[in-house]
């Protein structure tokens, strides 16, 4: 019986430490591949490479999905913020079993079905401001590019064809097969093929390049020089980082449960068909639970980014959610972590609003604080140390700490201020949830204000007090600031 040597916790296991400073100014990342830590040198230098497994668009895509997608932003960010010119590529997965059956169920063409949830996908992407990758293919756009690499793979005797027709990868001639899971290979059943794209860890076998046409798949169908079919799962994430990213490259992330087989078998049939190395560096990010339970329709503990959002709450709220746990280890989704970070943007937001009431000018010559300076070089140690959020957020609320201090004790100045402002700015470069949600006040909201503030020049406390009220069922609160009164969302 073969078995996959990595799991969840094991991929949670030495994880960096809450704060580690790192004197050599190096990004360290764990390296999947290895199980060690490495620091990060690109192929070309100052420029990273790196795809991210994307959607399989056949429904909106859920939490568990989104904290891959939100490590993969950090990450993307963080090597912008250190310097790096980043290319990223993120695919969409439109033609596979799932999308094939769930367009046929809706009696949709494919193409058809999946716009609506590749479209959704992008919209959910804006409210969790995750950067765009430089290249997002579709894989129905890249046929071409995987039947070129197939036909390579059975020029050289890796890929063979089947009795009906399909395109299988012989695993027994790829001698290191099974090196990024850590498979033992010794229970192998030489010979044994999986046609589905996706199958269990103790399954592994030949695996299909290309399927035969059949009447499932309807009208998905495209002609190769071995007939007509479609190309499998794996084969698709090959093609598509190969032809944007070039034949090695610097990076590649995704889910633990994408380890096996989906990018056991992208090594495989890459590197058989190059002879080169295909990535030199793989991350990936643990599983999320809810409330300590794998999420399951079944349970009524499985949400999409648009359930949380009908419950009321924001995109940043759960961005900071997603985000606030180290990516190796197992995310707890809870409401009432939701809530525990909406609190903590609630202080967050208190500082800079208390910030900009004394800023003056930005003065680029002006030093930050000394307090300021420790936290950006412990913001900046935490998460050179593979991403550790934990100390980097750290690194951020004692910030926040002692800069209240110092504004109870007058010791910052308006220069200063302005500077920590700026430096907040850099923070949410990399973090995306800083800058709060641009809501501006309606017209009625507006027009209640400047009652209120009518009533107040009368002294007409109870009107005051009404409209205040008022004002709060609507979910806004007034501020009193240097420039007059102004509303903020609560």
């Amino acid at each position: 019986m073969m078995t996959a040597a990595l799991n969840a916790a094991e991929v949670s296991a030495k994880l960096p430490p809450r704060r580690q400073r790192n004197n050599t100014m190096a990004f360290k990342l764990h390296n999947t591949l290895t199980r060690q830590l490495a620091e990060l040198r690109p192929g070309e230098p100052g420029h990273v490479r790196f795809y991210t497994c994307g959607p399989t668009v056949y429904n909106f895509a859920h939490i568990g999905n989104f904290r891959a997608y939100i490590f993969e932003d950090l990450l993307r960010r963080y090597l912008k913020f250190r310097g790096f010119r980043v290319t990223q590529v993120m695919n969409l997965t439109d033609v596979d079993d799932k999308t094939i059956r769930s367009s046929r169920e809706q009696g949709l063409p494919l193409r058809q079905f999946t716009k609506k949830y590749i479209d959704a996908f992008f919209e959910d992407l804006a409210v969790l401001r995750v950067e765009r990758a430089e290249h997002y293919p579709a894989a129905t756009d890249h046929v071409p590019e995987m039947i070129a690499l197939i036909q390579t793979l059975l020029d050289k005797g890796v890929g063979y064809k089947s009795d009906d027709g399909s395109i299988y990868f012989s695993i027994a001639k790829f001698p290191s097969y099974g090196k990024l899971a850590h498979l033992d290979m010794t229970g192998l059943r030489s010979g044994a093929r999986v046609a589905q794209d996706e199958y269990e860890k103790e399954s592994a076998a030949d695996f299909a390049l290309w399927k035969a046409w059949d009447e499932k798949d309807g009208a998905v169908v495209w002609d190769a020089p071995w007939g007509r079919g479609r190309p499998g799962w794996h084969i698709e994430c090959s093609a598509m980082s190969m032809k944007y990213l070039g034949q090695s490259f610097d990076l590649h992330t995704g889910g633990v449960d994408n380890i096996f087989p989906h990018h056991e078998d992208e090594i495989a049939q890459s590197e058989a068909a190059t002879g080169q190395p295909f990535v030199k560096y793989w991350m990936h990010c643990a599983h999320l639970v809810v409330d300590g339970k794998k999420m399951s329709k079944s349970l009524g503990n499985f949400f999409t980014l648009r359930d949380l959002l009908d419950k009321g709450y924001s995109g940043r709220e759960i961005r900071y959610e997603l985000l606030a746990t180290h990516y190796r280890q197992s995310l707890n989704f809870t409401f009432t972590a939701l809530d525990a970070a909406r609190a903590a943007l609630g202080r967050l937001d208190e500082f800079s609003d208390r910030l900009r009431t004394i800023a003056g000018v930005a003065d680029p010559d002006h030093h930050l604080p000394a307090w300021a300076q420790q936290a950006l070089d412990a913001f900046t140690a935490a998460l050179d140390e593979d991403l550790n959020i934990s100390a980097a957020l750290a690194a951020l609320f004692d910030m926040i700490t002692a800069g209240n201090r110092a504004m109870n004790e007058k010791t910052l100045n308006a220069a200063g201020a302005s500077t920590v402002l700026g430096l907040l700015k850099r923070f949410d470069s990399v973090l995306g949830f800083l800058q709060p949600e641009q809501q501006q006040a309606d017209a009625d909201a507006l027009a209640l204000l400047e009652q209120r503030q009518a009533a107040r020049k009368a002294k007409n406390w109870p009107e005051s007090d009404r409209i205040r009220d008022e004002l709060k069922k609507r979910g806004w609160v007034i501020q009193d600031t240097a420039q007059g009164p102004k509303l903020k969302k609560m």
